[in-house]
C-alpha cells in the first residue's frame, strides 16, 4: 500500500472527525473503526466514511478528485442493496479562520469527502448475529429474498464462454503471482499445488465454466456476513459495503456472490445459515449453479482472500499483527484446497447444501 497524500493534512482531518464537537448534533462520544481503506466515524445515530488517501492494486485515491468519485459511487452503487442506509456525501471543509467543518459555506475550500450513513445496529448483522446465536430462520429467507431480487435486476454483463473461462484462468495465475511474493513469505508450494488444481479443474469442466458466461451482472463484490444487516420490526434488511472503486471486481457470476458468503458463513461454523441462504438463491435462480461449480468458485473466493489476508503484512498499521494475518492466509489457502478438490471429486452429491 503506498500513501501519498501528507501524514498532517491526513491526520488533521482524522483528529477533527474524532472530536464530538465537529458534528452538529454534538454527540456525546465518537466511536472509531479502521478498515484497511477507511476510518468510519459512528456518532450516535449515524456513520462518517473517510477513505484512505492509497494506491493499491486497482484502487488509487491519492487524490482529492478521485477520493469524491469514490464517495459517489460508493453512494451510488450502494443504495441497489442499502437505499435507507447510504444518506449522502459530504464535504469536510476549511473555514476563513483555518478551522476544519463539516460540511460547507460559501466557497470554503473542501479538503476532503465523507460518506454519511445511517448506522445500523451491530447486533443485527450477520456475523455478530452467528456470533451470538440470534439467527432466525426468518431472517435468513428475508435476506434470501433481497438477494435473489437484486441478482434478477442487476445490469446484465454478459460475455462469450470462452472470454469467460479466460478470465477465470487470468484471476488464477494473478492469486499465483501475487501469493507468491517474496516479501510475503507463502509457502509457495502449496500455493502452486492449488493453482496446479484449479488449472486443473478449469481444463476439465471448461463448459460447465463457460455456460455461466451469460449469467454475469454488475454485482455487490464483497458478499461477506458482516455486510449483511437482517433488519429489525421496523427496518428492511439490507447489504452494505459493496466495491465501489473497480467495476471489473463485481463484474460476476451470482453463483460466485453466494459462494463467497456461503464459504464466509462455513468458516464462521454457520453451517445452517449458509445452507439456507444457498437453498433460497438456487430456488429462485434461472439457472441454478452445480455443486460442482459452487466448489469451484469458493475455492477461488478463499484465494483471493487469503491474498488480501496476506497483503496486510505489507501495512506499517499492521506492524504487530504478522503472525495473525499470515495464519488467516494459510488458513484460505487450506479451505481453497479442500474446495477445489471436492469440485473435482467424480461423486457430487448436494455437500454444499449439506
Amino acid at each position: 500500500m503506498l500513501c501519498c497524500m501528507q501524514h498532517d493534512s491526513t491526520a488533521e482531518i482524522v483528529a477533527f472527525l474524532r472530536c464530538p464537537e465537529s458534528y452538529p448534533e454534538r454527540p456525546r462520544r465518537v466511536e472509531i473503526i479502521e478498515t484497511h481503506f477507511a476510518w468510519v466515524f459512528l456518532v450516535a445515530n449515524q456513520a462518517f466514511k473517510l477513505k484512505k488517501p492509497v494506491l493499491q492494486d486497482c484502487m488509487d485515491y491519492r487524490t482529492l478528485a478521485a477520493r469524491e468519485r469514490g464517495c459517489r459511487n460508493e453512494l451510488r452503487l450502494n443504495r441497489r442493496l442499502a437505499a435507507t442506509v447510504y444518506l449522502g456525501v459530504v464535504p469536510t471543509t476549511r473555514r476563513p479562520d483555518g478551522k476544519l467543518m463539516l460540511g460547507r459555506q460559501g466557497r470554503a475550500p473542501v479538503v476532503d469527502w465523507v460518506v454519511r450513513m445511517k448506522r445500523l445496529p451491530a447486533r443485527r448483522m450477520l456475523d455478530r448475529a452467528i456470533a451470538e446465536g440470534m439467527v432466525k430462520g426468518g431472517d435468513l429467507e428475508r435476506i434470501g429474498l433481497r438477494l435473489s431480487r437484486f441478482f434478477e435486476h442487476a445490469p446484465p454483463r454478459p460475455m462469450s464462454a470462452s472470454q469467460y473461462v479466460e478470465r477465470l484462468r487470468e484471476r488464477t495465475l494473478r492469486n499465483r503471482c501475487d501469493l507468491c511474493a517474496r516479501d510475503l513469505g507463502m509457502n509457495r508450494k502449496h500455493v502452486d499445488k492449488l493453482v496446479t488444481l484449479q488449472l486443473a479443474f478449469l481444463d476439465r469442466q471448461a463448459g460447465l465454466l463457460g455456460a455461466r458466461a451469460t449469467c454475469l451482472i454488475d454485482g455487490h463484490g464483497d458478499l461477506r456476513p458482516e455486510h449483511i444487516y437482517l433488519g429489525s420490526s421496523t427496518d428492511e434488511p439490507c447489504v452494505i459495503d459493496c466495491v465501489e472503486f473497480d467495476a471489473d471486481l463485481r463484474w460476476l457470476d451470482p453463483a460466485e456472490e453466494m459462494a463467497f458468503l456461503t464459504l464466509e458463513c462455513r468458516r464462521l461454523e454457520a453451517h445452517g445459515a449458509a445452507r439456507i441462504l444457498l437453498s433460497h438463491y438456487r430456488q429462485g435462480a434461472r439457472n441454478p449453479p452445480a455443486d460442482a461449480l459452487m466448489d469451484y468458485y469458493m475455492s477461488q473466493s478463499a484465494t483471493t482472500r487469503a491474498k488480501l489476508a496476506a497483503w496486510h503484512l505489507r501495512d506499517p498499521q499492521f506492524a504487530g499483527q504478522a503472525a495473525r494475518w499470515k495464519s488467516r492466509a494459510q488458513s484460505y489457502l487450506a479451505d481453497a484446497v479442500r474446495y477445489i478438490r471436492r469440485a473435482a471429486s467424480p461423486v457430487a452429491p448436494a455437500r454444499i447444501a449439506a
